[in-house]
This record gives C-alpha cells, sequence and structure tokens, in this order.
C-alpha cells in the first residue's frame, strides 16, 4: 500500500523539504541515538526511501548534517554559560567540563565529537566537522585572544587539542571518573597550563 507523498502536505521547495527531513532525524536521534536509517526517517515523513536519498546520499550523511544542524544550539547554551569568563584558562576548563557533562544529555553532539563510526569515509568527515565544531566553540568564548596574542593558527590548534581532550574522556572517563570540581581542578592543571604558557610566551 503506497504512502501519500509527505502525509498529504508536499513541502514548497528543497529546503524545506531538507528542514523536515533533518526535524525527523533529529526525533529519530533523541529517540535511538545513531541507530536509525533512512528507512526510519521516510516512514516517518510519509515518502519513499528514495526521497530522503535525493537529499542525502546515506544514513551517515543524514546523522552528520542533523548533528550538525543541532550543534548551534548546543554552542549558544554553552556561550550563555560561559558568558563572563575572560581568563583563558578558566573558560578553557570549564567549556571541557561542562561540555563533558552535557554530552550524555545530548545524543546529537556524541554523533559530532565521539570517535568510532563505522564508516572510514564518515569518520574523517565527522572529524572535519568535529573540527569546526570546536573552533566556533573555542571562539564564543568571551576571552580576548587577540589582545593575549593568540594568532588565528594558534587558536586552530587549540581548538584541536580541546576536541582530542574532550574525546579522550569519552572513550574513557577514567577510574574513577572525575567529576565537578576535581574534574576541573584537572583541567586547569594540565589543560589551562598549556594556555597559561603560551599567553605569557607572547607577553615576554
Amino acid at each position: 500500500m503506497r504512502t501519500h507523498g509527505w502525509s498529504g502536505s508536499a513541502p514548497a521547495s528543497d529546503e524545506e523539504a531538507v528542514a523536515r527531513i533533518l526535524t525527523a532525524a533529529s526525533k529519530a536521534i533523541d529517540e535511538r541515538g545513531a541507530d536509525i536509517s533512512i528507512a526510519d526517517v521516510a516512514r516517518t515523513l510519509g515518502v519513499t526511501r528514495q526521497t530522503v536519498y535525493r537529499y542525502f546520499p546515506s544514513t551517515d550523511a543524514l546523522l552528520v548534517e542533523a548533528a550538525v544542524h543541532a550543534a548551534s544550539g548546543f554552542l549558544d547554551r554553552l556561550a550563555a554559560h560561559l558568558q563572563g569568563i575572560t581568563d583563558p584558562v578558566e573558560a578553557v576548563a570549564e567549556a571541557i567540563a561542562t561540555a563533558l557533562e552535557w554530552l550524555p544529555k545530548d545524543k546529537h553532539i556524541g554523533l559530532l565529537i565521539a570517535p568510532g563510526r563505522v564508516d572510514a569515509h564518515t569518520e574523517s568527515v565527522t572529524s572535519d566537522v568535529a573540527q569546526q565544531f570546536a573552533n566556533s566553540m573555542l571562539r564564543r568564548f568571551d576571552v580576548d585572544w587577540a589582545g593575549l596574542g593568540f594568532t588565528d593558527d594558534e587558536l586552530d590548534e587549540l581548538a584541536e587539542h580541546l576536541l582530542r581532550i574532550i574525546q579522550s574522556f569519552v572513550i574513557d572517563p577514567g577510574r574513577p571518573p572525575r567529576e565537578g570540581e576535581a574534574l576541573r581542578g584537572y583541567l586547569r592543571r594540565w589543560v589551562g597550563s598549556a594556555v597559561r604558557t603560551e599567553a605569557t610566551a607572547h607577553r615576554s
């Protein structure tokens, strides 16, 4: 039995079609994490799989795009949480700790920065997207990076470093896992110290 296309309400444009597909995919990710398929999304929308494939060539591509779509909201919330923290060491420590605390509740961002995707091509794409995510996060801090002497290249490297730290904690939180102030103290000492050293070098 054929399903009526788009549940009887066809999108007015390709942009609207993509938005509806991403909304359906996001709801599926909220429910089941990465364990979704193009077929699941197509059934939700009342379209064929071929219709979804017209906009997204694979489930992996859809997962990544849905995660990117959700990333801006995550970054907005993180920026609001960090507002007013101008010390780079405190900002870096609080950002990493908060991201780690929020990640278990946000399956979308986990798709961006948690390694281990099955498809090697998607893993490389996700890595690129994750780097963009980390760069956006870093540049939303209330830290005067330029005033501290950091160049764009150095901020790119710092963003990569923060991403690697977050990924390592996702893979292995530690035994026992550090939480709260213990986690923040660890990050200030060992991650923040590198930021402090670099800032001091610029001033000398």
